[in-house]
Formats: C-alpha cells, structure tokens, sequence
C-alpha cells in the first residue's frame, strides 16, 4: 500500500498584498472569531504593508504546496526592554491536528529571541471553546499569568500566559 505523505511545508516571513485575503481565509476557518476580530487580524497586515517594519508587526507564514495555511503575527511590546505580544497564531482548519501550529510557535519565539526579546505574551479567551487553545499554550511551556474575569464580555474573560525564551 502507498501512503502518499502531505507536500513539504516551506515558512516565509516577507508580507504581501495576497496575505490579507490569506489571514482572512486562515483566521475565519476556525469558526471562532467574530468579523471584527477577523478584520483586526487583516489590518496588521495592513499595517505591514503600509509601513513595514516600523509597524512592529513580524509575521511568519506557514505554506503547503504555494497555498498559506498558516501564521504568527508577533511584536515588540511598547515601553518594555524585551518583551513580545503575540497577536496572532492560527493554521487553517484542514491543515491542523498536524503540529504545524507547534512549529510556527517555535519559529516565532526563535524570531523574537533573534530581535531581543526575553519574555512572550499571549492571551486568549476563558471561554469553553477556547480550552484546547489554552492546552495548547500550557503544553508548549506558556504559563498562566493571569485572568481578568469578563474582560470580553461577561462571562468571557482573558487568560493571559508568558513563557520566558
């Protein structure tokens, strides 16, 4: 039996106009994001595109076969020595499950190790639906730092993780 294997992934880190319609596809598949979140998503790309790297977004893209499939979107935290927000981590819903997501985290912590940076904050809802994010973040180092109840919404509040690199 021939087990045909998915096609090699390739990561860039260049941004160009084709990747706001590829952070909208990426980010809306997962069904978890409101239209307003999704378009925040697109406009650091934007941002990006607009003033390059005086924006303070880096971003790393994730490419199968010529198509995106997923990405990080990272920056330096304004009035801190070193440390990094990560905005964005996301892989499409047919391309997860794969450890793809792993290897974009990776890769970005090792890009924002590369620009200085020591510590790397992320944060996420406190949802349900949010809870294999959260396993997520705590299975690759990231510890809770803190929760700010109904900052969202009532109900759904901000879980907040740093990992030192």
């Amino acid at each position: 039996m021939d087990v045909q294997r998915p096609a090699a992934v390739a990561f860039r880190e260049t941004v160009g106009a084709e990747d706001r319609v590829n952070v909208r596809r990426i980010v809306a598949s997962s069904g978890f994001f409101s239209r307003p979140e999704i378009e925040v998503a697109v406009e650091l790309v934007d941002d990006f595109i607009e003033k390059g790297p005086a924006s303070g977004y880096h971003f790393i893209f994730a490419e199968r076969e010529g198509k995106t499939i997923g990405y990080s979107c990272f920056g330096p935290i304004p009035c801190t020595t070193a440390s990094f927000d990560l905005y964005w981590i996301a892989v499409e819903e047919g391309a997860r499950h794969a450890r793809l997501g792993s290897e974009i985290l990776i890769r970005s912590e090792a890009a924002i190790k590369a620009l200085g940076g020591t510590r790397v904050y992320v944060e996420t809802s406190s949802r349900p639906q949010y809870e294999p994010t959260r396993r997520f973040y705590e299975g690759r180092g990231y510890r809770r730092e803190t929760v700010l109840e109904d900052f969202y919404a009532p109900g759904d509040g901000k879980v907040m993780y740093v990992k030192v690199v």
